[in-house]
């Protein structure tokens, strides 16, 4: 199957590589010349601007598009939808707010195109590993990318089928779902972010707790002196808190025992403040959630052992680096994730 990729970069460029690795051929488009000239020389066919990747495309054009959430996503689909046509898809393959999503659907279907959101998880590591992902669309126009999706998920591996779920969609078990109409993939993976968020603090909390064990604070009698590599290693087999963000702390941790080279600035890119603005319509009660998205805004001005932890998963999972310049206030908003006001007449 034939799929247009707008957007090389950490994410974008492997998937591309993933699916070309399955048979399937690929049209590839980045600002960056030279993202481009890379992908071309592993097999894809590239494109120097949105006009020839287009025209690159066989009608129905399936074109994905992986950019950072806000206005570049935007401009890039409104220039990219008048260069299509009737029955032609769009995908939106970032960590777009799930709102904006329900408006470029109704937008894009009065124009005879389709929309589809992918709530796409799997950082850096997809490329190997594969891609959990949560979709949002239209029944027919998903079914009609399911080759796409079904190389670019992970599979069933060795994890054991769930039981009781003999009646179920079996692609979930292979690691993506038909969540619901457009905006429902986002949506999810908004709130796997938010999950997200809590379950590294309190691996964070932990491990700082473990390393602090040892202060002169304390009694000589009740000081312990932890090997936080081996604490890690250790728990990652046959315990009950095992899970990929722990892997990433104990090879972090093995690395590099004091975590010296992070700072413990900690930036957050938009799904946990929706998450927790989802809760406040709902009026859900998240406390974990909203407790994690404040310490990432406190590590912006006092930052701990906690926080270089978050940093380590951070860039073991998705490549984050720390900024080389530090905002002044932990109240500076990181760009494009204030959410909008919701017309509720």
């Amino acid at each position: 199957m034939q799929l247009g990729m707008i957007g090389l970069g950490r994410m974008g460029g492997n998937i591309v590589r993933r699916l070309m690795r399955a048979g399937h051929s690929c049209v590839v488009f980045d600002r960056d010349p030279k993202a481009v000239a890379a992908l071309s020389s592993e097999g894809a066919t590239g494109a120097a601007s949105l006009e020839e990747f287009v025209g690159k495309l066989d009608g129905p054009r399936h074109a994905w598009v992986m950019l950072p959430a806000g206005k570049i996503t935007e401009a890039t689909i409104d220039q990219l939808t008048k260069l299509m046509q009737p029955d032609d898809v769009v995908i939106d393959g970032g960590n777009s707010f799930w709102q904006d999503d329900v408006r470029r659907g109704k937008a894009l279907n009065e124009r005879g195109l389709h929309y589809v959101d992918v709530g796409t998880s799997g950082g850096v590591w997809g490329l190997d590993r594969g891609y959990c992902m949560m979709i949002g669309g239209d029944k027919a126009v998903v079914d009609r990318l399911d080759p796409i999706f079904a190389s670019l998920a992970p599979g069933r591996g060795d994890i054991p089928p769930t039981p009781g779920r003999n009646q179920r969609d079996i692609r979930v078990e292979q690691g993506y779902i038909h969540a619901g109409p457009v905006g429902a993939g986002h949506f999810v993976k908004m709130i796997h972010n938010g999950i997200e968020y809590g379950l590294m603090q309190a691996y964070a909390e932990g491990f700082d707790i473990l390393r602090n064990a040892n202060s002169h604070a304390l009694p000589a009698e009740h000081r312990f002196d932890f090997d936080l590599a081996d604490v890690a290693e250790v728990w990652r087999r046959g315990s009950v808190i095992p899970s990929w963000l722990l892997d990433l702390t104990a090879i972090a941790l093995a690395r590099q025992p004091g975590l010296e080279t992070y700072s413990g600035f900690v930036e957050d890119s938009g799904e946990g403040r929706w998450t927790v603005n989802a809760a406040i319509d709902e009026a859900v009660p998240a406390e974990v959630l909203t407790a994690a998205l404040f310490a990432r805004f406190r590590s912006r001005q006092d930052h701990t052992f906690a926080e270089k932890i978050l940093s380590a998963m951070r860039e073991g999972f998705g490549g984050h680096k720390e900024p080389e310049q530090h905002p002044d206030s932990a109240h500076q908003s990181a760009p494009e994730i204030v959410k909008p006001k919701v017309d509720r007449a």
